[in-house]
Formats: C-alpha cells, structure tokens, sequence
C-alpha cells in the first residue's frame, strides 16, 4: 500500500498500458513510475511527445486507471471525489464552452464548486483582472484567441482557491507578458503553501519555477532531483566581476597559473530575451500606446493570496442601497385645458372676413419685409351666407 502522509502525491509503481480490441497490449504509456510531490513544492514534469507525462497527470486526476500500480493524492485515492473539490486542472487543449463569455464561464465554474452569488462574482472579477481579460470579458470564449483561452482555462483552474494544481502545458501559447505573469502567480502559490505540479515542453519556463523535475522517457523515469543538482556543472567555477582590461586579465591568468588553473572563456553576460521583451512592452505601456490585444493583467487575486474573501463592504452597500425601490413620487394630475367657448356661424365667418381684410399684423423679423395678406373672395363668402339664410327660411 502506497503511504498516504508521505506527500501530497505518491505513485508506486505506476503503470498504463493501453490495449486494442483484442485485449493485447498496443502502447506502455507509463511503466514503473515512482513519484513523491512534497506539500509546497512546484513539480515539474518533462519529457518528450509521448514519453507519458499527460497519461500521468490523468491517472493522478483519477481520469484514467492504472494497470498496475498504486496512486495517492492527499492521502486519498484520485478517484474519491471529496479530493478533486481541492484540485484545480489545467488541460492541454482548453475544453471550454465557446457560446459562453469569460465572466459567463467562470460563473459555471464556481457554480460546480457550490460558491454562493457574491463569492462567485468577486472571484470572477478579481480572476479577470489578474489575468487581464477584464477589458473582453463579454467576448464569446470561441472568439479568443489560443493564448487568451489559456488565460481564461487558468482562471477555471484556481477559481476553486485549490490545495493542489495541476497544469498541462500552461503556457502555450502565451505571450512573454502572460508567461512572466505566470510565472509570478506560481511563486505566489507555492509561497502561500499550495502544491503545483507542471508539465511543459518549455524547458526555461519550468527551470524558473520548479524546485524539482522528473524528466521521463518511453514512460520510464529517467532522472529525478531538484534543479540545482541537475544543472550544476562539476569542476567549473564562474566568477562575476567588473568589466576587465587586458592587463587585468593577465594579472589572473598569472594569478591561476600559479596553482595550475587557467581562464577557459572570457565573455560578457547577457540579459535574457524575456527581460528585454519585458522591458520593451512597459515603456510602451508608459507611454500609453494603444494595443488591441489583452493587457497585462493585475495583481494575484486576493484569495490566492490567502486573505480571504472580503466581507460586504461599501460598495456592495451603495450597490443594495441602489437596488432598493426608490420612494414614490408625487405626480401633479394634469389641468384640463380650458376650451374656448363655441360660436355662432355667422360669427365666425364675419371674424374671418376682417382678419383675412385687415391681414397678419403680427411682429415680422426685421430681415424680411412685411407682404399684404392676400384678400379673401368677397363672393365667395357672400355665397355662402345667401345659402344659409334660404335654408333658414325654408
């Protein structure tokens, strides 16, 4: 039986072989592997295409079943579902739903998770931030981007806040903005005591956070230790120092000669790509430049950080004040519009004969000059009243 304190992931004798239909054996996947992850400690996991490294970190999710062999992960077996609520899974290929929008597909997320409303959208929005998708978190995952859709599948990953974290080649992908930002959140992580097991193809990602790596091959493993160890180069000395004139290099040379050494290289040192990438993209950012591409993200969220989500605090209090039904108005009733008393017939005709003589004699702009009113048919009017006074007398 594999001993379950002995850390936060041990496999004995861990092995995968795959079969066809009839049964015989297609593929050793995984053959013999003994592993120890230790709490607080960042694991990488290397090797070539199919030298089983994702068939590892499937069986450890209780994904797959081993065909021989024996798994731990928290002092439980993978497949106890109690153990996957503390683990937080990254895959290779972003399993997302892409009709959703970020904010929409971390909901969904922490809804698994059984997190209430008011965790949920602090979650989401501090995961946002932090992985700077804030500024296209209503875009539809399927119009991302690859490396905007590993941002958003790391995000799925720690919205949970998980003991262990499980991430299949994290950085693909990404730009070097969002691999140093990566980069960042691990040491935060492992710096707050989680547990973060990597597997990569990218050898200078993992050799700047890992503590220790496994390096398989054809699924055996084929070296084990912390990266110290494995890199050091036995019987070289590297010395840095201020910048050497010819003089002062042969002073050493004499100086070495004495106790038969002598100067292999001479070089100057050279910064990293990364750095000079990095560098590069903040005084741009400093000069507000405008890109439309993801920004560089914020802070590690505060839950990761382990403070904890925030009570209600006074936003969330405007935010209830603000819901609440404002206090009922009172609305004046409209007047009634007095109505202009009705006239007689004739009345009206004879107010319509001196207005039409006497013409409009209203103010007119200054600009335009004043025109006489046309005169209305006298006949016509005269007509009209002869009509009315034969249908009174008849």
């Amino acid at each position: 039986m594999v001993e379950m304190d002995t850390g936060v992931v041990v496999t004995r004798g861990l092995t995968k072989i795959f079969r066809d239909f009839w049964l015989r054996e297609k593929v050793t996947a995984v053959s013999g592997l003994d592993l120890d992850v230790h709490p607080r400690e960042v694991f990488g996991l290397l090797g070539p295409n199919g030298s089983g490294k994702s068939t590892t970190l499937k069986m450890i999710l209780g994904l797959l079943f081993p065909t021989r062999g024996q798994i731990a992960v928290l002092g439980r077996p993978p497949t106890d579902v109690a153990v996957k609520a503390r683990i937080g899974f990254l895959p290779e290929e972003s399993y997302l739903y892409p009709f959703l929008d970020a904010r929409e597909t971390l909901d969904f997320y922490g809804r698994l998770f059984h997190q209430s409303s008011r965790q949920r959208r602090q979650r989401t929005d501090m995961l946002l931030e932090m992985v700077g998708l804030s500024a296209v978190a209503y875009r539809r995952v399927g119009e991302y981007s690859k490396g905007m859709q590993r941002r958003i599948g790391l995000a799925q990953a720690l919205i949970n806040d998980p003991d262990l974290l499980i991430l299949d080649e994290p950085t693909s992908g990404m730009d070097p903005i969002g691999t140093r930002q990566f980069k960042d959140l691990i040491r935060t992580l492992a710096a707050r005591g989680k547990t973060v097991i990597i597997s990569s193809h990218l050898l200078a990602d993992v050799e700047d956070v890992c503590d220790r790596v496994c390096v398989l091959y054809g699924g055996q493993k084929r070296a084990l230790g912390r990266l110290d160890e494995l890199l050091a180069q036995g019987g070289l000395t590297q010395i840095t120092t201020d910048q050497l004139d010819e003089q002062s290099l042969q002073d050493v040379r004499k100086a070495l000669a004495g106790s038969g050494r002598d100067i292999r290289q001479v070089t100057t040192p050279r910064d990293k790509l990364e750095s000079l990438f990095l560098r590069i993209v903040e005084e741009a950012q400093a000069q507000r430049l405008v890109t439309g591409g993801v920004t560089a993200g914020g802070e590690v969220a505060e839950f990761l950080r382990g403070e904890g989500d925030q009570q209600a605090g006074v936003i969330e209090q405007l935010v209830s004040a603000a819901a609440a039904e404002p206090p009922e108005e009172q609305v004046a009733e409209p007047q009634p519009v007095p109505q202009p008393a009705p006239q007689e017939p004739e009345q009206v005709l004879d107010e319509l004969v001196v207005s039409t003589a006497e013409g409009d004699q209203g103010p007119q702009p200054p600009t335009q000059p004043q025109r006489p009113a046309p005169q209305a048919d006298r006949s016509v009017i005269d007509e009209l009243l002869r009509k009315r006074g034969d249908q009174e007398q008849s």
